[in-house]
């Protein structure tokens, strides 16, 4: 079985539902034992196990492979130490998880191991699609980036010394069933939500008074890479089921950058008559240019193409959200 740390998450889940369409049965370890998403519901207890277990507590953690046989490991844990109000106690933390991980991995015999990175590794200037083989600074702008750079050292590291096949998945900006309808990186979530329900903050200004961030700006003419969450969790299950991989390190992401107006049409296109709050031009505190990820390595070592263009995913989150879903 497939081992996911944070299997009913938010990426999580549409990985294990990738897996399950793929034939592969999974086991979901969760710290807490919470709700089961819509669509895993139908799976539980069939091709699908949940079990109660903290990374941290490498004796839960074991007890694991004591009732499966794990034969690969996922995981979407969240970046460690970004709490300011404890930042050692959160990088001990995150960092013990990893361990555990790792050791778990070795004492089942697991080959491949795969974490979550994130885009915000890359902080490089210059054009061009951003590769998973160019150098990256030692230094990151923000505590998430700065945390998966240190996940992935210690897993090339632990990886290289105890033979174990480690990945790394640099995921661009996520969105889509299950995500949070509001984001303090990008907009997309918020322009999906308002258009659905008129109940997220205008971008282009502050919200009411007590009401959460509005969240970024959305200017009409900057583009970034984007991938919807489908696509993110089947990218991720085929990287977990190809028989030969050529790489440890993968994009996982659009491939290509995509402008809010591109994003408005598409919107617009499912609800004619969608409030769509853009500013003209480009952000004048931005890049100036737009970043996207060099997603060559995925699709020739696993096949994989994308299922959802911009406007077919806007039409099933939309789809999604009217059925009564809050996320």
């Amino acid at each position: 079985m497939i081992l996911l740390i944070g299997g009913l998450g938010f990426i999580g889940s549409h990985v294990t539902r990738a897996l399950v369409d793929l034939g592969r049965p999974c086991v979901l370890a969760q710290r807490r034992t919470g709700g089961v998403p819509d669509l895993l519901a139908g799976e539980i207890g069939g091709p699908v196990s949940v079990e109660q277990a903290d990374v941290t507590d490498l004796k839960s953690l074991l007890a694991v492979g004591e009732r499966h046989e794990i034969t690969s490991i996922v995981y979407l844990a969240g970046a460690f130490g970004t709490d300011p109000a404890d930042p050692v106690g959160g990088v001990r933390a995150g960092v013990d998880g990893l361990v555990n991980l790792f050791e778990a991995a070795v004492e089942w015999g697991v080959p491949r191991v795969g974490l979550a990175s994130t885009i915000g590794v890359y902080d490089v200037t210059g054009d061009g699609p951003l590769r998973e083989d160019m150098p990256l600074p030692m230094t990151a702008g923000h505590p998430i980036p700065a945390a998966k750079k240190v996940g992935e050292l210690i897993g090339d590291h632990i990886g290289g010394a105890a033979g174990l096949e480690v990945l790394h998945y640099r995921i661009g900006a996520v969105w889509g069933p299950l995500g949070r309808p509001a984001s303090r990186f990008f907009a997309v979530p918020q322009l999906v939500h308002r258009a659905v329900r008129g109940t997220v903050p205008a971008l282009s200004g502050p919200g009411p008074a007590g009401a959460a961030p509005a969240g970024p700006a959305a200017y009409a003419d900057d583009g970034m890479d984007t991938i919807y969450v489908k696509d993110c969790g089947r990218a991720i299950a085929l990287l977990h089921t190809a028989e030969r991989l050529g790489h440890r390190t993968y994009n996982v992401s659009g491939g290509r950058a995509t402008t809010y107006r591109e994003f408005a049409t598409a919107i617009t296109g499912v609800i004619p008559d969608a409030e769509i709050d853009l500013r003209e031009g480009r952000d004048p505190n931005g890049l100036g240019r737009d970043v996207h990820l060099d997603i060559s390595r995925l699709r020739q070592d696993t096949g994989y193409r994308h299922a959802y263009d911009t406007e077919a995913a806007v039409r099933d989150y939309v789809d999604w959200l009217r059925a009564g879903h809050e996320r």
